[in-house]
């Protein structure tokens, strides 16, 4: 992949122009309008002959017939890495985060809960935090109905400690089924830590590939379904696969095929459903510093074209904790967001030490 060193100083130039006004405006930039702004004395044709190389690098592209160009995520990527000015916040902006995020008898859920309120608003984007690992062990968790869309979530640890939570959950949501979500977590996590939590997760995630395997094997073995796909389909991974049911007519009459199909179904929706949420934990975790996603470098978000730029907040002894930042689409303001999920992270680490 070309690197921004490759590129000549006039290119280098040309591009910068192109993505900064691109996340401006969000519209396709010309030849004509760049001839204005350049630092340097281009005609026209020269400067669409600088984009048309830019374009075959791929990193830009037309969105239609018009002359003007966008970034590609890689142009993104290479603008993010190599030309972006990253300023600094003023003292103003950093005080009036602290008023926001901080205060007196606050706990670690409020502070929390200010921060991604204040990410969101401040980016005008989504702000998001991933909570603390608890290493206590888990004593109680219970969700309770608030109303329909939320509920609390109540955990207790074994030192005492008590924290609350209110989450989103689907509308319509029967009460019987948070009843059921209570009972599954405290007979499986009861005297774990969060940490514990997670290898139980990761291990039940593969008792049910063993299991999609085996009622795969068995819908084939029959004649009522077949695998289809890419070369990808060959792997080990179940979920790389596409099953293609045959014979609906013979289901119909063969209710253990019908019950076996159905678990399979059950069994992607769990397992990926797992598989994401350990990938959201696996960012806090590896996030040194500030890192960015954009659009389809993180499988998490990368169907909605969205950006992720997160930074983890730490410990006292500098141990990754949790971690913060903001979710948008790809023209976020990242000269401004960059130092402010930075600054906030620092902060947070601070307060809820």
């Amino acid at each position: 992949m070309v690197a921004v060193k490759d590129l000549n100083d006039r290119s280098r130039e040309i591009l910068r122009r192109v993505v900064e006004s691109y996340l401006e405006t969000g519209d396709p930039v010309g030849s004509r309008f760049l001839s204005r702004h350049l630092p340097m004395s281009l005609s026209a044709a020269s400067i669409r002959n600088v984009m048309s190389d830019l374009e075959a690098l791929g990193l830009l592209f037309s969105p239609h017939t018009s002359a003007g160009r966008i970034p590609t995520e890689a142009g993104l990527r290479m603008f993010v890495d190599g030309l972006l000015e990253i300023g600094d916040l003023s003292e103003e902006e950093r005080r009036s985060i602290e008023r926001q995020v901080s205060g007196q008898h606050k706990s670690v859920e409020d502070v929390l809960d200010e921060a991604s309120k204040m990410l969101s608003g401040l980016s005008h984007a989504a702000g998001f935090v991933l909570a603390p690992k608890y290493e206590a062990a888990l004593k109680h968790i219970e969700f309770v109905p608030i109303d329909p869309g939320r509920a609390l979530v109540v955990i207790v640890t074994e030192g005492g400690e008590v924290e609350n939570r209110v989450i989103e959950i689907p509308m319509g949501l029967p009460p019987s089924t948070l009843v059921e979500a209570t009972n599954y977590l405290n007979a499986r996590l009861r005297g774990k830590t969060f940490e514990e939590a997670k290898t139980i997760l990761a291990r039940e995630m593969e008792t049910q590939r063993a299991e999609l395997n085996e009622l795969t094997s068995r819908v084939i073995a029959s004649g009522l379904a077949t695998w289809s796909g890419s070369k990808v389909a060959q792997s080990d991974d179940p979920l790389s696969k596409s099953l293609i049911v045959r014979g609906r007519a013979r289901l119909l009459e063969d209710v253990h095929a019908m019950e076996d199909l159905e678990r399979v179904r059950l069994l992607f929706d769990e397992i990926e459903n797992k598989r994401e949420l350990v990938q959201l934990l696996g960012l806090a975790e590896q996030a040194d510093g500030v890192r960015i996603f954009i659009g389809s470098e993180n499988k998490l978000f990368s169907l909605s074209g969205s950006s992720l730029i997160i930074s983890p907040y730490m410990d006292q002894q500098q141990r990754v904790v949790g971690v913060l930042g903001v979710i948008g689409p790809k023209r976020l303001n990242y000269a401004r967001v960059i130092p402010m999920v930075d600054y906030t992270a620092k902060l947070v680490g601070r307060l809820i030490n």
